[in-house]
């Protein structure tokens, strides 16, 4: 029965962002489980790569290049999947990132920021989050069924140096997660549940430069990151689908509105 409440089999999940590493983890951990995957990308080549991985390994995929922030493009890439699969039970907006302009190097301040950069990093991790969610949970309103899960940051709770836009949209994510919960539960049922995972220090291509070396050592940040995390590592990025399975399935099937920090204790610990 318990086995049972956990079970992904059979469900169709959309991935945005399938082809990066976090995402594309995600994608493989949700084939593997039986879920059918959908993988949305503006690259169409690193989307191939991962669906022919969960392919290879017995499950089924479908790569459909669609820019995130282009709904038009996202509603045909939502008609493609209800027409391979019937239905779309589990949206994960994995898609994200950010640019050197909405940082704030060591020797800038804030009035260096650059506005056009902040702008572009913000509706990338915002409205990238919440366009998908209106084309997909559009789709989950009228089964009166679906998982929606959006992906925060150690950014959006607390105050980290440097990511000013990153920050600002991850902060937004968690309460724009919190609002969606309330709004598809009040008007579509108890069907649709709406939560986030806020991941904590990843290695991934955007940030290796800023925490490792060229030599793998840690930078001044990474070994700044190391001594504030409880468990004195980074994560890896299969760490982050337990949390996930779990907001998928039955098992969660009371939980709404919520977001699960996986971070190895940095959230919890002061410092002291």
């Amino acid at each position: 029965m318990t086995k049972n409440l956990f079970s992904i089999e059979g469900k169709v999940a959309v991935i945005t962002g399938g082809g990066g590493v976090l995402g594309g983890s995600m994608a493989k951990s949700l084939g593997a489980a039986g879920a059918k995957v959908a993988l949305i990308g503006r690259s169409e080549g690193p989307l191939q790569e991962v669906a022919e991985s969960i392919r290879a390994a017995g499950g089924e995929a479908l790569a459909l290049p669609a820019d995130v922030l282009a709904r038009r493009a996202l509603e045909e890439a939502r008609e493609k999947a209800i027409s391979r699969w019937g239905r779309v039970d589990i949206l994960v907006n994995a898609a994200g990132g950010n640019m050197p302009g909405a940082t704030i190097g060591p020797e800038q301040t804030v009035f260096d920021l650059n506005l056009g950069d902040f702008d572009k990093v913000t509706r990338l991790n915002l409205n990238g989050s919440v366009i998908p969610s209106l084309v997909f949970g559009q789709a989950m309103a009228g089964q009166r069924a679906g998982v929606i899960v959006n992906i925060s940051s150690m950014a959006a709770a607390r105050a980290l140096t440097r990511v000013a836009g990153y920050s600002a949209a991850k902060a937004a994510i968690e309460n724009f997660t919190r609002w969606l919960a309330v709004e598809m539960a009040l008007k579509f049922g108890e069907g649709i549940r709406v939560n986030a995972i806020a991941p904590g220090f990843f290695i991934g291509e955007q940030n290796r430069a800023l925490l490792t070396n060229p030599d793998g050592s840690y930078t001044e940040r990474g070994k700044t990151i190391i001594n504030h995390t409880p468990m004195h590592r980074f994560g890896r990025a299969e760490e982050l689908n337990g949390a996930l399975h779990f907001l998928c399935s039955d098992a969660s099937r009371f939980v709404t509105g919520i977001v699960i920090p996986v971070d190895g204790g940095f959230s919890a610990f002061s410092g002291v």
